[in-house]
This record gives structure tokens, C-alpha cells and sequence, in this order.
């Protein structure tokens, strides 16, 4: 797993699965983008405006995609 944070842009990139092919994006929620493979496993979580959001929240994103 990898893990990218751009102050710049407010956003956090988790990258579950580094050999997957990203195949699909949807965004489930305003500002929380999943990535999909050709299996349909998330492989990618984004979280825009990670500045306005609090722990728990971000929390609660992470148990949602498990």
C-alpha cells in the first residue's frame, strides 16, 4: 500500500494494490473517489479537501471500503 498526500491540492491517495490496473473510477461520495480493477475490487481510495474533513470521518471512509 501506498500513501500520497498533496497539501496543494488537499487530497489523500491510497493505493491498495500496486500491480492492479486501474479499469474504473467512481465517485461514491462528494470528494471520495474509488478505483476499481478489471475484477471490481477497489484498489485506490481519494479524498479530496482532507483539510475539511475530521479524523472520524476519515475513519469511517476507510472501514466503508474494506
Amino acid at each position: 500500500m501506498k500513501i500520497r498526500i498533496s497539501k496543494e491540492d488537499d487530497a489523500l491517495y491510497l493505493r491498495l494494490n500496486d500491480a492492479a490496473t486501474i479499469i474504473e473510477s467512481e465517485e461514491v461520495e462528494s470528494g471520495i473517489i474509488l478505483d476499481f480493477d478489471a475484477e471490481g475490487e477497489v484498489v485506490g481510495i481519494e479524498v479530496l479537501r482532507v483539510s475539511e474533513r475530521s479524523a472520524d470521518a476519515l475513519e469511517s471512509i476507510l472501514l466503508q471500503t474494506a
